[in-house]
């Protein structure tokens, strides 16, 4: 009987044990399936807020907001009528034509424009940007649309002909622009004083009065400044170092980038940026394709 008792006593233990298990078995599966589907729901919810909207929201907005500094001839600049004109906005007008949207224009501070970027002020900088390796890492660059070169601008009486010529001269430069950054990585730096403004215009003007020996700066500006202003400047025979446009979009901004470009090249194709760039630069000095 006693075996009998213990036995019987054994039998409902190991039930008992193997009940547990088992409940313990399903609540660690139903753990795993909770931890499955919120990983699930969270690759999902991922997914919808990484869509790229950038382009739907410049169409439904009904605009394009172009950031630029507003002094940059011939890309970029506001005329003696106060309107806001130039190469690169002959270009966005004509882009914004044909989406069916306006443009509008929006003055940065060249030093900070890609705060106004980030922030969603503007939709992009376009405005004889300069394609460079931090640029590329703070914001989506367009393909090249055109080449140019940084230059030393000089007065039309100065003897000045190579790099070694400006050592222990001022020379002026765009606070914010890559001239800047290029003057600073050049071997002759540490051997001139470095004199930074606010714009090309600034800097120029500085030249003029005698303030700085140089200015360095865009060709493409440089060579307008000195057709279009008559003013008593040069361009040094030796530079530094060769650039290309390109327009600035915020990381992501995929789509908006994609559908500028494909208008770009489309009026390429059909002579309008040959029109346009003939306009202000006498030819098509363009690289799109």
């Amino acid at each position: 009987m006693r075996k009998s008792i213990l036995s019987a006593i054994a039998s409902a233990s190991l039930a008992t044990m193997l009940l547990f298990a088992g409940c313990g078995g399903t609540e660690i599966a139903s753990n795993s399936d909770v931890k499955a589907e919120s990983e699930s729901a969270s690759k999902a919810e991922e997914s919808v807020t990484s869509v790229d909207e950038s382009l739907k929201k410049v169409t439904d907005a009904g605009k394009l907001i172009l950031g630029l500094d507003a002094t940059f001839k011939p890309m970029g600049y506001t005329d003696e009528n106060d309107k806001i004109v130039g190469f690169d906005i002959d270009l966005a007008e004509e882009v914004c034509k044909r989406l069916d949207i306006k443009l509008e224009t929006y003055g940065v501070n060249w030093e900070t424009k890609e705060i106004d970027l980030n922030a969603g002020t503007i939709d992009c900088i376009w405005n004889g940007l300069s394609v460079s390796p931090s640029r590329k890492e703070q914001m989506l660059m367009s393909d090249p649309y055109m080449n140019n070169a940084m230059v030393f601008t000089i007065n039309s009486d100065s003897e000045m002909k190579t790099l070694d010529d400006l050592k222990g001269k001022t020379i002026a430069v765009q606070n914010g622009s890559t001239a800047q950054e290029i003057l600073a990585d050049s071997d002759i730096y540490a051997d001139i004083t470095v004199q930074e403004l606010a714009t090309n215009v600034e800097a120029l003007n500085q030249l003029e009065l005698g303030m700085c020996d140089a200015v360095f700066l865009d060709s493409v500006v440089a060579q307008y400044e000195i057709n279009s202003t008559k003013k008593e400047f040069k361009i040094m025979d030796e530079g530094l170092e060769e650039e290309e446009y390109a327009i600035g979009f915020r990381k992501g901004d995929q789509a908006l980038c994609d559908k500028i470009e494909e208008t770009l090249s489309a009026m390429k194709a059909d002579g309008t940026v040959e029109k346009i760039s003939t306009k202000w630069f006498g030819s098509d000095i363009t690289t799109i394709k």
